[in-house]
């Protein structure tokens, strides 16, 4: 099956948004998302690197995966060019990696192996914000992969 790793620095507490994430998480059909979260070093950008590192080997150790970095300055889309990128990306590869960085962004390594960078909004969002956005983006590229009417 395809899968998406989405790895995230900081711990999601809040409830609520763990919740939508969730929510929208179950309803995927064409593939999973297994969520990471890597410890956070108040903004020690090459300290959190190195966690996010171990964990990228790892998940590339079972198989080949591409690595997309989220950031404000990446590859922006509409929701209709991001489904239509994703699913091409998947044509592939059956693993692809997102990394959610920390409060400041990604350790210079990162960037380094990095296969690109994608942009949910020139916008900056909390982390909790953040991963339930991109659990629906999920969810909405899937039925505009599907022509399902969600994405209407």
């Amino acid at each position: 099956m395809k899968t998406i790793s989405l790895i995230s620095v900081g711990k999601l507490k809040e409830k609520a948004y763990l919740q939508v994430e969730s929510d929208y998480l179950k309803r995927l059909s064409t593939f999973k998302v297994k969520i990471f979260e890597e410890k956070s070093y108040k903004e020690d950008l090459e300290l959190e690197a190195k966690g996010v590192l171990k964990r990228v080997q790892e998940i590339r150790s079972k198989g080949s995966a591409s690595l997309f970095l989220f950031t404000e300055k990446g590859k922006s889309f509409n929701s209709n060019e991001f489904s239509k990128w994703l699913f091409n990306k998947f044509q592939n590869s059956n693993n692809i990696i997102f990394v959610i960085g920390g409060a400041s962004g990604h350790g210079s390594e990162l960037y380094k192996i990095a296969d690109g960078e994608v942009s949910l909004s020139p916008l900056t969002f909390p982390h909790h914000m953040t991963r339930a956005i991109i659990a629906e983006q999920f969810y909405r590229a899937e039925t505009i992969y599907q022509g399902h009417p969600y994405s209407k």
